[in-house]
């Protein structure tokens, strides 16, 4: 009978993580949470929303080991219809570029709630349901296979954080908030127009409304819209990144934020706006995104951010701030991977997402338990720390290493990744590129020495406590994240692989059909039902295919 028990619940698990169900559980679950914090005491509140997101991030983990490592198309598929004179439709699903970013939204989002724990003193409720409202959009994001439903997700994450740091960030995080939503709200109202624009054009050539992803993805747009359309999805997406010199809305909210704001901003939505670029913006348009004079453009935007943001840091007292504008240097690296459009660099640069979502929210939660203790951010007021607090001091010199990119940590690999495939088709830009790298030791490293070994001559450092068992709850982990990802990134890598290689290959099949008036290829194989056995598709016929070797931009002889 225990047997037959069993062997029902492992049985319906099984189908639990290869069906949908799995997606929109851990979509709509924060949401129960939500209710549950608005309706409790404030002093349950928070319990309410660390258990919710221990629990999301315990449903979202088994999706490492259930994801078919291989299959570069999209997993755990459903698509029911929402408004169906619209062709609107509540459709998700993953694939290797979404899951890592979903793993790390659920990983970051209790360590950052733990993070506030004793800060957050006042309207308690609102402050952990907007958390968890924000988990929600934030995970809709990359599962919506539905231009509509991305849409609506992409708004709901806007909301939560323009409260979190207008009402319980620091001094000036009334103008802070404001300049977030106001550039962000700038992004989202030119994406608007791209997708009113790409629904009527879909609507156009197939004779029904959709607004599905992989519709969209059929429709050769008209030479004369297509760099329009691009720039609007692109200029969204940059502002988002961000890109220079897009970026001035980033430092401001991350200083004026309470530490998960900034955990949360630097960790997951920043990558949005790579995401949106890998997902949308550059599969849409191959065309214009392989013409060699956007990719350049592209690339230069990411190169003086990388170059730029690096001489702003080394030149900053507050550690916040510093910290904020390495965040513009390492998405330039990522910015450079996309772009360069090589198997080796687009991986790296999703891997590298991953990467700077853990060092850099690590960091950010450091110089938060710091402000916790001595209420400043300068780092002319720490000194000689290694003997007062070393378990913060250790943890401080361990996250700096891995943000400079030091090997055996996680940095390295998805730094040197972006750099090797770069080098393939723009040595010049990899060898500018490089040199981030050493600046990234030129303003890490002289605020850890400060901070750490300058001599403890202020008698307010005598005194401070080291971590404690909540913050040692939260470090534990980043940590060994950081020392995993660097020694051995192979199980990340599998599943990332082969939907970097089929985004690379089919963007360049998809620009020369384009060029050749020929229809387009779809940007991955198509979605599969999500069962444990389920058959592989066919693959799909193409009429004809550019030679494999063909670089961004070049035309390919037939």
């Amino acid at each position: 009978m225990l047997t037959a028990i069993v062997g029902g619940l492992a049985h319906n698990l099984s189908y639990f993580y290869h069906s949908h169900l799995v997606l929109t559980t851990l979509v709509f679950f924060p949401l129960l949470g939500v209710a549950f914090c608005l309706a409790l005491r404030p002093e349950q509140a928070r319990w309410v929303a660390l258990g919710t997101s221990l629990a999301e991030f315990g449903l979202s983990l088994p999706l490492f080991w259930t994801f078919r490592v291989g299959d570069p198309g999209f997993q755990n598929v459903t698509k029911a219809a929402w408004i169906r004179d619209w062709g609107i439709a509540y459709a998700v699903g993953v694939d290797g570029i979404s899951l890592l970013l979903i793993l790390l939204t659920t990983f970051l989002t209790p360590l950052a709630i733990l993070s506030t724990w004793e800060y957050v003193t006042r309207r308690t409720r609102a402050y952990y349901a907007m958390m968890l409202l924000l988990l929600t959009g934030m995970v809709g994001v990359f599962v919506a296979l539905d231009m509509f439903l991305f849409y609506v997700f992409w708004e709901i994450m806007l909301v939560p954080m323009y409260f979190i740091i207008g009402v319980w960030g620091h001094e000036r995080r009334i103008y802070a908030a404001m300049k977030f939503i106001l550039y962000t709200a700038l992004g989202s109202l030119l994406m608007l127009v791209a997708i009113v624009g790409m629904f009527w054009l879909t609507m156009q050539r197939s004779g029904a409304p959709s607004f599905a992803y992989l519709d969209w993805l059929r429709v050769t747009v008209p030479s004369g819209l297509q760099l329009w359309l691009f720039l609007a999805f692109a200029l969204a997406f940059a502002i988002k990144v961000p890109l220079v010199p897009f970026h001035t809305w980033l430092p401001d909210a991350h200083v004026e934020a309470p530490t998960a704001g900034s955990v949360i901003l630097a960790g997951v939505l920043l990558k949005m706006g790579v995401y949106g670029f890998l997902r949308f913006a550059i599969p849409f348009f191959p065309n214009v995104a392989l013409d060699a004079r956007v990719a350049m453009a592209f690339l230069v935007l990411a190169l003086l951010g990388i170059l730029y943001a690096a001489w702003v840091a080394a030149v900053q007292p507050d550690a916040k701030k510093l910290i904020a504008y390495t965040s513009v240097a390492h998405l330039g690296f990522i910015m450079v991977g996309l772009f360069a459009m090589t198997s080796q660099s687009v991986q790296g640069g999703i891997l590298q997402s991953v990467n700077h979502g853990i060092s850099t929210g690590a960091l950010f939660i450091l110089a938060g338990f710091l402000y916790e203790r001595r209420h400043t951010r300068e780092i002319a007021a720490f000194g000689g720390l290694a003997a007062v607090v070393p378990l913060l001091s250790a943890s401080l010199v361990i996250v700096a290493l891995s943000s400079i990119g030091l090997p055996s940590l996680n940095g390295f690999v998805g730094e040197f990744l972006i750099l090797l495939g770069a080098f393939r088709t723009h040595p010049w830009v990899t060898v500018l590129a490089t040199l981030g790298v050493v600046f990234a030791a030129y303003y890490l490293l002289p605020m850890v020495r400060r901070i750490v070994w300058n001599p403890l001559d202020k008698e307010e450092n005598r005194t401070l406590r080291d971590l404690s068992r909540r913050e040692l709850a939260i470090m534990l982990p980043l940590v060994a994240m950081i020392v995993l990802l660097g020694v051995y990134p192979r199980p990340f890598l599998d599943r990332i692989g082969p939907s970097a290689d089929a985004f690379v290959t089919v963007i360049r099949a998809d620009a020369w059909a384009i060029e050749k008036g020929q229809p387009r290829v779809a940007v991955s194989p198509p979605a599969r039902a999500a069962r444990p056995r389920a058959q592989p598709a066919q693959p799909r016929v193409r009429p004809e295919e550019p030679p494999r070797g063909s670089q961004p931009g070049e035309r390919p002889a037939r």
